[in-house]
């Protein structure tokens, strides 16, 4: 009876009863506003279990992906979290968003589970994490830095308005770009929130015409910022915008269509044009899929819990986290270093902006420090 009901807990969880040694929960969201981010983090997680296992697993042993959605919600997957917990999972990719894993890391490290995040970078999760709690990704520290010098440089005579949508993730990045711009003697002409989920953003666009701003930075993610990119355009005003890395996917161009033309966003050096990664990306756009954005991030997480496991020889959680820390790690992305806080160091931004429907890197763009 207990296997029975066991087997139904899978189920509901939409996989498959484990029957591997090593399980590996990945929490993203399938549903939700942030659907697409999903289909990144899904696609470089299939890819990197199929390769593991075809490589003969971990430390010889078959990978299982315990797979659930979060919906980019902090409640949710929180929920999330306690599932795997229940299930006896100890080794996590995920959560996704920074709010879900800000929210998600509490629950983890009080059940002794590793969590490494390919996508959430608000500098909190690794900041009031412990020993067993990782990101493969960049902080919203340094990529608010690299877009606000890069303001400072080109847009330091025109006026800024900055605007969040007060998730984890759009007020944090909002934030630290602000503090970049007046550390730089740049004050912005308005700083605002909006709603995200609503189809009107004609309120922040009349804000944005009456202070004259010419320049806009949104914290948020692509489908507001195209719908926003959209209502400018339609209220006959011309404002350069810049997001983060949330625009790193086709579907804020298939949103602002050709409104999004020139718009400019902070993202790390695109991995797709690393050698290491080679293979792995002929594999996924052979299934139909373009590895962007997020999607190698994802398979590199999966690299380093395999590489850690290893490397500890046994699935104890601490002993994995120091044998993650011991030395570098290979992945698609090059050699990861974890620091003590569990981010990964020398991490940077470049600039890119979206022309004709594709984006590319900007040329000169700026460092941390404004270099």
């Amino acid at each position: 009876m207990k296997k029975l009901l066991m087997t139904a807990a899978l189920l509901v969880l939409g996989v498959a009863p484990a029957r591997a040694d090593v399980t590996v929960g990945l929490v993203l969201p399938l549903t939700g506003r942030q659907a697409n981010l999903g289909e990144q983090i899904r696609h470089g997680a299939d890819q990197a279990v199929l390769d593991i296992n075809a490589r003969g697993g971990i430390a010889g042993e078959k990978l299982v992906l315990r797979q659930v959605d979060d919906a980019c919600d902090p409640r949710q997957a929180v929920a999330v979290a306690n599932q795997m917990a229940s299930g006896g999972v100890k080794f996590v990719v995920g959560a996704s968003c920074s709010g879900a894993a800000i929210a998600a890391s509490k629950v983890f490290m009080e059940e002794g589970i590793l969590s490494i995040a390919p996508l959430a970078t608000n500098p909190k999760l690794t900041d009031e994490g412990k020993d067993i709690v990782f990101r493969n990704c960049g902080r919203d520290d340094q990529q608010g830095a690299v877009l606000g010098n890069y303001m400072i440089k080109h847009f330091g005579d025109k006026k800024i308005a900055v605007a969040h949508d007060n998730s984890a993730y759009g007020k944090g990045l909002a934030e630290e770009i602000l503090k970049t711009l007046r550390a730089g003697g740049v004050k912005e002409v308005l700083f605002d929130t909006y709603t995200p989920g609503e189809r009107d953003y004609a309120a922040l666009v009349s804000k944005l015409k009456q202070v004259g701003a010419q320049v806009l930075m949104v914290g948020g993610f692509q489908t507001e910022i195209g719908l926003i990119a959209r209502q400018i355009k339609e209220q006959g005003a011309t404002i350069q915008i810049l997001g983060g890395d949330a625009l790193m996917t086709s579907e804020f161009w298939t949103i602002a269509g050709t409104t999004g033309e020139g718009v400019l966003m902070s993202f790390n050096p695109d991995p797709r044009r690393r050698a290491e990664a080679k293979d792995v990306i002929a594999a996924i756009r052979k299934t139909g899929y373009e590895p962007e954005g997020y999607t190698l991030y994802t398979y590199a997480a999966f690299q380093a819990l395999a590489e850690g496991i290893a490397r500890a020889g046994k699935t104890d959680t601490m002993k994995v986290a120091a044998a993650l820390r011991a030395s570098p790690v290979p992945t698609v992305l090059g050699n990861l270093n974890f620091d003590a806080k569990g981010d990964v160091t020398g991490e940077n931004y470049v600039l890119y902006r979206w022309h004709d429907g594709s984006y590319a890197e900007v040329t000169e763009t700026l460092d941390r420090k404004g270099k």
